[in-house]
């Protein structure tokens, strides 16, 4: 669908091939409404690590029905539009929450539910879009977004190929700007339901860099998706697991987050220094400790030619290496050698 693009910028940072994995905190609503509880989560997702935090962004009437129901994970006693109404911010409070994520160094991202949501966040200068997964068949509202010619970050956690590939054209219409975020939609998943390798199908595909929306609850997947070229990590985050609402459970607390954003540094910083594994320098004194060497396993008098009884071999690995063995056995002794003596050429005739 396009020629590979190794990376995008997203508020001036790039995100992609040659640049730190992109780590996303998602809120989520997991504030329940509560501006001091956002600001605390963002603050505290800044200092666990994140590059981003993101929020969601849910217009009750113009996102849903009355009766919609909610997944099955969550079981509130209010209707799905009285719990988005509840845990709404206006158009001010979501301001000030961009303006502290940006105090702290990180960027706010929000993922818009509805066009009325995605015309409120443009009049905040929001830096680009997360797509959700249910909104990927919504080609209408895909059309729309990427209009805006946004960085997007379009997740795949309930769609086939051939429903991405609409996206993905939609998208590249506009723009190239995009990164796919491969993601399950189970809450928690299993390992097993990951799809570690279709990060590199979807690479293939559609010429994009990719990512992981990890929805697991332990930090596996994301270190293995770093490993396998994940430019962007998406974890869900909570304050703790026993707060009120649909997300925390399988949501990572701080402790687990920072370990998390530790583990892709150290990743990354590996990635970032082949080595060679001719160059032997930096192993040089550990080779002379822990190789051996030929040695004397008897008093071996002089002018006797070499047997393999002769001859054994023990550490350090400082003099002829075991590799010639059978090219020691039947030369000839210059001289006597003594029992345990690491051999040298001076020693051989």
């Amino acid at each position: 669908m396009a020629s590979y693009r190794d990376n995008i910028a997203i508020a001036g940072r790039t995100v992609g091939k040659g640049a730190p994995v992109f780590v996303i905190a998602e809120i989520g609503n997991t504030h329940e409404g509560s501006f001091g509880q956002a600001q605390a989560l963002i603050a505290t997702a800044v200092e666990a690590g994140a590059d981003a935090v993101k929020l969601q962004l849910h217009i009750a009437d113009a996102e849903t029905t009355h009766d919609a129901p909610f997944p099955p994970y969550f079981h509130p006693r209010e209707s799905r539009q009285g719990y988005y109404r509840r845990i709404a911010f206006d158009r001010s409070q979501y301001r000030e929450l961009r303006e502290f994520a940006a105090s702290l160094g990180s960027i706010l991202l929000v993922s818009a539910f509805s066009s009325e949501a995605v015309e409120l966040l443009e009049s905040l200068d929001i830096p680009g879009y997360k797509i959700p997964s249910g909104e990927v068949t919504n080609l209408p509202y895909i059309d729309y977004i990427a209009g805006l010619k946004k960085p997007i970050l379009l997740s795949s956690g309930m769609s086939s190929w051939g429903e991405l590939d609409q996206a993905v054209e939609t998208i590249l219409r506009h723009h190239d700007q995009l990164i796919l975020l491969q993601c399950t939609s189970l809450y928690p998943c299993p390992a097993e339901r990951v799809g570690l390798n279709v990060l590199g199908e979807m690479r293939t595909r559609y010429g994009q860099p990719v990512g992981l929306s990890d929805h697991t609850l332990t930090s596996s997947a994301a270190l293995a998706a770093v490993t396998l070229g994940a430019c962007v990590i998406e974890k869900h985050f909570t304050l703790s697991r026993k707060m009120y609402g649909p997300d925390p459970p399988f949501s990572q607390e701080p402790p687990q987050f920072k370990e998390m954003v530790s583990g892709i540094r150290e990743i990354e910083n590996a990635l970032r220094h082949p080595i060679n594994k001719d160059d032997l320098n930096q192993v040089k004194e550990m080779k002379a400790i822990f190789e051996k060497s030929i040695v004397a396993a008897r008093d071996i008098p002089e002018g006797i030619v070499l047997q393999t009884e002769d001859l054994t071999t023990k550490k350090p690995g400082t003099g002829l290496p075991p590799r010639r063995m059978q090219e020691i056995i039947g030369r000839r002794t210059a001289c006597p050698i003594a029992k345990n003596t690491i051999l040298s050429e001076s020693h051989l005739a």
